[in-house]
């Protein structure tokens, strides 16, 4: 093998999956940066490395040395040790900080820190508190380093060691040891394999019965995800079976007794395997919404007539038949479903309730699943709307939700929006902080993309036929001339989109641009999105336009968009967090888990306001919020100039641009085009192919979720 020496300048690309990584390296007396390749786990800008491997030629890139293996080494040089310092290492020190450093102690600057940092305030700007910082900073890398060497032996990546170290501290190493299938549940990002493989080179054995429960949690973790609340007991081992790649035979029958006698899963009718939290969920939610139902609505009698008069001077518009048959039975119910497509006045509805309720000195509370559907909610009523978790009064601190049964929300009615969204775990939540005596409105248009979560709430609650349900039909005059709204309910109704240019110097608020190629597709979104549409429109490129997307991956899916929008609309110089997510001043990024510490929520979109190298710090404006994540945190945020249809649930853009290709044809089906239409509120324009949407409109078939609660709602009594 061969030998080279450098400087590590630069990280072009790193998969934190595997710790591949693409790098640049200064050689000592080249002129010109050598690439190097390879499994490069832990390296830091500025360290200097001893490399082993061969030299390579790539057909695109041109020559390479491909790393087999290496170690790193105390930068040697003034220039490599200023790198080190200022690449984001060690908190408090950044680029400026680290040229002042190293101005001062030279080649003695690594030895000031470790063994004599107190000498570090002869330099202007470091006082106590920041000596403090670095370190505590020094001493935690070289802990994560101690924690990475133990790691790497069992094929575990740097950036997943950090997370460890933040995770269990010092205790790391120990837990590791103990029960590495402990990291697949209390660390973002790995998952049972990632863990199993851990354990396997730990030399546990891949039939034992701690696995095999592992590996059942796990799959049933995973069907969670794909919206399911239980699974049936022999597809549920067989999956597992195939996924452990062991036969399904005793010691998956044993690791499913014993997490039944652990209370980890329910088994009902010996058939239907939930986890626990699940079945909880899903049998309290069906006996809340009964016994709600059931008590005597907090409004007194109204006159309907003379209301709904009354109602209509109030709003200036005259209500439509469903829309007041919606009034009388929101003031004589306990539980009340309206549903409807868009323009068909769930807003109006909404609205008009509220004022009764209010006249009839009643309180009112309004929510919605997330920050932008509350926003929504509250700018189209004018009265406060809330996120759910706020509802409920989520605090991490005392662990849940505060609001509950035994202190319930003070109000006599309960209006939730964008209902569709809400999952079974969350609305249990929810109608168990509903007082007895209050009533519970859902609103939502059920045709839409189920909830990201398990369950289909809103769907069953109507499928039981338990509770009255309001289905608004007709679309009104101001919304009939939206072709928007009207390509919606023909999408929704089995029917092609009317894809007719508008007339020429006419402006429409609905385009179908056609274009089979993927990469000429790319080509005219990033046109679309840098110039034609506010040119044209006079919308914000990155404000107002929001792209959206099928798919995750592939040419159109939400990474390359990403990528490649953020190269035109944000051209900013970037900063590499953590060695690999550029993040550039400005840009658009969306939550993408739920940090209840933080109060922003999976969904909620924001923008850069400053990043800091020195601090290890991004800061996000999210609605006049600023939040700040540390480096460490900063997976919880991705770009979203270009979102999946999915994550738009309960947003209005007032322009989106949806990709429709043959290439999604995994993910075509009618509600999710339907969802995405519906998100754009003055613009829609479709890319793609024809087929693809014909194939979409015609596909009818959600994947179907193994839930009881419709069921469960049926029954008379019992769980």
């Amino acid at each position: 093998m061969d030998t080279i020496y450098g400087t590590l300048e630069r990280i072009t690309f790193h998969n934190e999956e595997n710790d591949f990584v693409v790098a640049r390296v200064k050689e000592k007396g080249k002129k010109d940066l050598t690439t190097v390749v390879g499994s490069l786990s832990g390296i830091n800008l500025g360290e200097s490395l001893r490399l082993s491997g061969k030299w390579v030629h790539n057909n695109k890139y041109g020559r390479q040395f491909q790393v087999e293996k290496f170690e790193t080494v105390v930068p040697a040089t003034v220039n490599g040790i200023e790198k080190y310092l200022g690449s984001g290492l060690i908190k408090g020190i950044g680029p400026v900080m680290a040229k002042r450093i190293v101005k001062m102690f030279g080649l003695d600057t690594l030895e000031v820190i470790e063994n004599n940092p107190g000498e570090l305030s002869r330099i202007d700007g470091i006082g106590e508190k920041r000596i403090a910082m670095i370190t505590r900073a020094w001493e935690e890398q070289k802990e994560i380093k101690e924690i990475m060497v133990f790691l790497q032996g069992y094929g575990v990546s740097a950036s997943y060691s950090a997370k460890i170290f933040k995770k269990y501290g010092s205790a790391s190493i120990k837990v590791v040891k103990e029960n590495p299938y402990r990291l697949a549940a209390d660390i973002r990002g790995i998952g049972f394999t990632t863990a199993d493989r851990i354990a396997q080179n730990m030399g546990i054995d891949p039939h034992s019965v701690m696995r095999a429960e592992e590996g059942i949690i796990y799959v049933l973790n995973e069907l969670t995800g794909e919206g399911h609340v239980y699974y049936p007991r022999g597809k549920l081992l067989d999956k597992a079976a195939e996924m452990l790649q062991i036969d399904r035979g005793a010691v998956l029958e044993t690791a499913l007794a014993g997490l039944i006698k652990g209370r980890r899963v329910i088994v009902e009718d010996e058939q239907s395997v939930y986890l626990a939290p699940f079945y909880l969920a899903e049998t309290g939610l069906a006996g809340r919404l009964r016994a709600l139902s059931e008590e005597p609505p907090a409004a007194r009698p109204i006159d309907t007539e003379k209301a709904i008069s009354w109602l209509e001077d109030v709003l200036g518009t005259k209500l439509a038949e469903k829309q007041k048959k919606a009034v009388d039975l929101a003031a004589r119910s306990k539980v009340l479903v309206i549903t409807g497509g868009p323009g068909t006045g769930k807003t109006t509805i909404i609205k008009a309730i509220i004022k009764v309720f209010r006249a009839l000195k009643l309180k009112v509370l309004l929510a919605a699943p997330t920050g932008r559907a509350a926003k929504k909610m509250q700018e189209a009523t004018g009265y406060e709307a809330r996120t759910i978790h706020r509802l409920l009064e989520y605090s991490p601190q005392n662990g849940g939700f505060q609001r509950d049964r035994d202190y319930p929300l003070e109000a006599d009615v309960v209006i939730v929006d964008e209902a569709s969204m809400i999952d079974t775990i969350l609305m249990y939540h929810l109608v168990k902080a509903v007082p007895p005596r209050a009533g519970l409105i859902l609103v939502g248009d059920i045709n839409q993309l189920p909830s990201v979560g398990p369950g289909s709430v809103l769907r069953d609650v109507i499928a039981s036929g338990r509770f009255q349900v309001v289905t608004l039909t007709e679309i009104f005059r101001q919304a009939r001339e939206s072709r928007i709204v009207t390509n919606a309910h023909l999408v929704n109704q089995g029917k092609f989109p009317d894809l007719r240019r508008p007339p020429a110097g006419e402006a429409a608020d609905f385009y179908f641009i056609k274009e089979e190629d993927p990469e000429k597709a790319l080509d005219k979104i990033l046109m679309l999105c840098r110039k034609n549409i506010s040119r044209r429109f006079g919308y914000n490129p990155v404000k107002d336009i929001q792209v959206l997307t099928p798919m995750h991956r592939g040419l159109l899916g939400v990474s390359m968009l990403n990528e490649r929008l953020q190269e035109v609309l944000n051209p900013n110089e970037g900063k590499t967090i953590r060695g690999y997510k550029l993040f550039k001043l400005n840009d658009k990024v969306m939550q993408v888990v739920n940090n209840y510490q933080k109060e922003v929520f999976n969904g909620d979109i924001g923008y850069i306001t400053s990043i800091s190298p020195e601090e290890q710090e991004v800061s996000v404006n999210f609605d006049g919020r600023t939040v700040t994540y540390d480096f460490s945190e900063a997976d919880e945020i991705v770009l979203a100039y270009a979102v999946s249809i999915h994550k738009a649930q309960g947003s209005e853009y007032p322009a989106v641009v949806i990709p429709v290709m043959t290439q999604h044809y995994m993910l075509l089906q009618r509600n999710l085009i339907y969802t995405g239409i519906t998100r754009g509120k003055k613009l829609v324009i479709l890319i793609g192919s024809k087929k693809a949407l014909a194939i979409a409109v015609r596909n009818n078939k959600p994947g179907s979720r193994y839930t009881m609660l419709k069921e469960r709602l049926s029954r008379d009594s019992g769980p």
